[in-house]
């Protein structure tokens, strides 16, 4: 059965563009080099976290880290890999043109960052909205990013859904009112936010009822 939707939502790293990996291997290297070697799974409990959340963890779990170097270093790795051309998740580029409703992308990233990786992967104009860190005071896992793309809008939360692959934005968009479609990236997940757990975009959506 074919469901209408009156706005499509969508995270962007992770869900969209394949950034969580080059964030990984460049995060990874950057504490290695600072003296701090850390494990995927230490890097796994970054993932979908806005920055000053993520600089928090890093400080209770590391003490004395020099963070400043750390993202220095990590930064410049991520941006050379990002320049490096970003590659869309699978399903992306057959799924956003078949897309009549409205669309908007929803991130934790800041936003120069988000606006330069949508230029990169070239599907910048497919959006209506780019909602950022920076347009709001209260970060995923906070609804408040949800609720504004959907103002936005100017229709329902329950009449919007979203794509998301972490835990952290699958409950942004659940606390919201969204019908959620998990997407795991890197991190694996029991879908606790989701109405819909799919292996990929093309998967989700048919749930949904999409396609």
């Amino acid at each position: 059965m074919t469901l209408t939707y009156d706005a499509i939502l969508f995270d962007l790293d992770g869900t969209l563009i394949d950034t969580e990996s080059i964030a990984l291997v460049t995060g990874m290297a950057a504490f290695a080099a600072h003296g701090h070697a850390v494990d995927e799974a230490f890097m796994h409990g970054l993932v979908g976290k806005d920055e000053p959340t993520a600089a928090r963890i890093i400080r209770e779990a590391l003490p004395g880290v020099d963070l400043d170097a750390v993202n220095r270093y990590w930064r410049q790795g991520f941006n050379d890999g990002v320049e490096a051309g970003l590659t869309l998740k699978p399903g992306a580029r057959e799924l956003l043109p078949a897309l009549a409703a409205p669309k908007a992308i929803v991130t934790s990233t800041g936003r120069a960052g988000a606006h330069r990786k949508l230029g990169i992967a070239g599907i910048a104009e497919v959006f209506t909205h780019v909602v950022t860190l920076d347009d709001v005071r209260a970060p995923k896992p906070d609804p408040e990013p949800y609720l504004l793309a959907a103002s936005l809008f100017g229709v329902p939360p329950a009449r919007c859904l979203v794509f998301e692959d972490s835990e952290t934005g699958a409950e942004a968009a659940h606390r919201a009112g969204c019908i959620v479609v998990q997407v795991p990236d890197i991190v694996p997940s029991q879908g606790r936010w989701a109405h819909h757990l799919a292996p990929d975009l093309l998967t989700g959506a048919r749930m949904a009822g999409l396609l």
